[in-house]
This record gives C-alpha cells, sequence and structure tokens, in this order.
C-alpha cells in the first residue's frame, strides 16, 4: 500500500498502522490509501483500494479503541434496527484503533444537489424528511437502556452551552466582540427563555447533525453518516437541522412544502404552532452552527466554514425579523454583527 507519510497525535506513524491492520485482514499488497477529507473530529478516514478495484473506508482514531463500546457501533446497531440506511462495518481492530465500513463514495447531499434536476432534489428531500419520521416513531417503539442515544438529552444545560459557546467562539473570538455587562445579561435572559422552551418540546431520537453532508447518495439512495452523537431532543431538531441548513439554500416555497410532508407523515395537524417551534429550533440550531464555525476558524484554524457563516447568518436573520419576541436579542445581535441587522 502507498500513502504520504504522516504522523498520528501519538506519535505512530499512521501508515504503519494502516498497512498492519491490512496485513491482519489479509488484503493484497500493491494497492493504494488515499486520505479523505474528514469530519470536524478526531478521527481521520482512508480509501483503501484494490488493484481489483474494491474500495473500503478506514476510520482511524487517534489511538486504541473498544470497539464493542464505541458510540458508533451502539447506534449504528439501534439505526439498522430502524431500519435506516448506514454503512456496513467490515472490520475493525482495537489496539489500532481502526474501524473499517462501507464506502459510499464521496457525492454528498450537498455535493449532489448543483447536478440534480428539480424532481430529483425534491425527491431527495422528501426521502430526508421521511427518514427523520422514521426514525423519531421507530426510536420511539425500541428505547432500551442497552443503547446509549435514550441516556442523552438536549436539556436546558446542553442547549445553553451550545448558545455561549456562539458567544464564545463566533462573537467574541472570531468577530473579536468585547461585550459589555449589560449585554451579557441580555444574552443570559434570552438563553434562559430559548432553551427552557425547547428543552419542554416533545421529546424523540435525534441524528443531532442531520444536514446534506452528512447524508451521502450511494447506488441512487441516501445513506446516513456521522450519527455517533445521537440523543434524545426537541422533534423539531432534526427537521430544523436538515431544512436550515448552513450548506444549502432551502426557498421559502420548498421549505413549506416540506415542513407539510412531515407533518402529514407524523400525524401533526397544529401546522402554525409547529412552524413556530420549528423556527425556535433552527435559530438555536443556527447560532449554533456559528459558534462551531468560529470554533473551527480561530481555534483549529481551519478557514473552511468561513464560505457558510453568510448563510447561516441570513437564516437567523429571518428568524428574528418574524418573530416580535426576539426583539431585543436582534438588537443586542445587531450591534456586533451587521448581518443580523
Amino acid at each position: 500500500m502507498t500513502m504520504t507519510d504522516q504522523r498520528s497525535p501519538d506519535g505512530s506513524a499512521v501508515r504503519d498502522r494502516l498497512d498492519q491492520y491490512l496485513s491482519e485482514k489479509g488484503a493484497v499488497p500493491h494497492g493504494r490509501i488515499v486520505p479523505l477529507t474528514g469530519d470536524a473530529s478526531d478521527r481521520r478516514y482512508f480509501r483503501v483500494i484494490s488493484p481489483e478495484g474494491r474500495s473500503t473506508v478506514l476510520a482511524l482514531h487517534a489511538g486504541a479503541i473498544d470497539f464493542a463500546s464505541l458510540p458508533f457501533t451502539n447506534v449504528a446497531r439501534l439505526l439498522q434496527q430502524v431500519p435506516l440506511p448506514v454503512p456496513a462495518i467490515l472490520g475493525h481492530s482495537d489496539p489500532l484503533g481502526i474501524v473499517a465500513l462501507q464506502d459510499l463514495g464521496d457525492v454528498t447531499l450537498q455535493a449532489h444537489l448543483g447536478a440534480a434536476s428539480p424532481a430529483e432534489h425534491q425527491a431527495l428531500y422528501r426521502q430526508a424528511v421521511a427518514f427523520i419520521a422514521l426514525l423519531q416513531r421507530r426510536g420511539a417503539e425500541l428505547a432500551s437502556d442497552a443503547y446509549q442515544p435514550y441516556a442523552i438529552t438536549f436539556d436546558v444545560e446542553k442547549l445553553t452551552w451550545e448558545l455561549n459557546f456562539f458567544v464564545r467562539h463566533f462573537l467574541e473570538a472570531y468577530r473579536g466582540v468585547t461585550l459589555r455587562p449589560e449585554e451579557r445579561a441580555a444574552f443570559d435572559d434570552e438563553w434562559l427563555a430559548i432553551t427552557h422552551e425547547l428543552a419542554a418540546e416533545p421529546r424523540v431520537l435525534c441524528h443531532r447533525d442531520y444536514h446534506s453532508r452528512n447524508l451521502m447518495l450511494h447506488d441512487a439512495s441516501l445513506y446516513i453518516i456521522d450519527f455517533q452523537d445521537a440523543r434524545m431532543g426537541p422533534d423539531t431538531y432534526d427537521l430544523a437541522s436538515l431544512l436550515r441548513d448552513s450548506y444549502v439554500d432551502i426557498p421559502d416555497r420548498e421549505l413549506d412544502e416540506l415542513l407539510a410532508y412531515f407533518l402529514a407523515l407524523k400525524g401533526v395537524t397544529d401546522a402554525p404552532e409547529f412552524r413556530r417551534r420549528f423556527d425556535l429550533m433552527a435559530l438555536q440550531r443556527n447560532l449554533k452552527a456559528l459558534g462551531t464555525f468560529g470554533y473551527q476558524t480561530m481555534t483549529r484554524r481551519n478557514p473552511v466554514y468561513i464560505q457558510y457563516m453568510p448563510r447561516t447568518l441570513n437564516y437567523a436573520r429571518m428568524t428574528l425579523e418574524k418573530y416580535a419576541r426576539f426583539a431585543r436579542l436582534r438588537e443586542v445581535l445587531a450591534t456586533h454583527v451587521e448581518e443580523l441587522r
């Protein structure tokens, strides 16, 4: 196998770990190992291509793992019971910190949309919305202490932490804002109201990061990835993540149609109330996303997320303008972020 020599955080050669894993699994020589663009975690991904063209993806962790207790392993087993399409687990090595996965290719929903016809676009998003409805329904039926997500919740503490993450990493670190004491107090008051309302919403099984970059198009169907942080949360969470996606523009008409489709699948009749709750969730989600983008840019020195800030800010501005209850929050934010004025 050939690839550029790289070093992992523990000092061992990445290539040595990959080659050892492949040797232990009886992989044939003279294939290729291609580094893939990973997510925002410490995992790294590599595509292994045999001389015959067969491919597998290896997820390389920072160090040794306990495969049986990995959240990824546990949640994958749960999602297979739903059932939802997730990559098959093909093997693993605890000492080497490697999990081998089905190769779903490189085409995310985000990447595919540029080449999709309007009909294909609509069909894919309806499929993605239907997956959320199925996850919520079957998630309630499969609830068990055997699955880790049922013990983790988007509660007031977690939701508040995410909003403070926005303040710390987007406003203060990325935008260089120094908040006055009265502004901090205003944020605290607003966060308290938002998080208590969200935490009181109907609680369902959530993917937690359900958007166009975590949906892969493979064999003309969608597959779900990056699900290891699944947990219980508001029934609007995954839908807001998908339809107020920082990576994709969703026109208002399409948004309305997809929300109506979801409500029909769920049998929900109070559309205005659901839309209000959806918008509140979307605002929290977009502010948290801005915090993540600021963190990646300033702390991780990864500027790729800067390009997604304008869309995310626009989504947040639309929600702030729509509801009178956010007048104070919008006023405080607009003092420092002109895109929210």
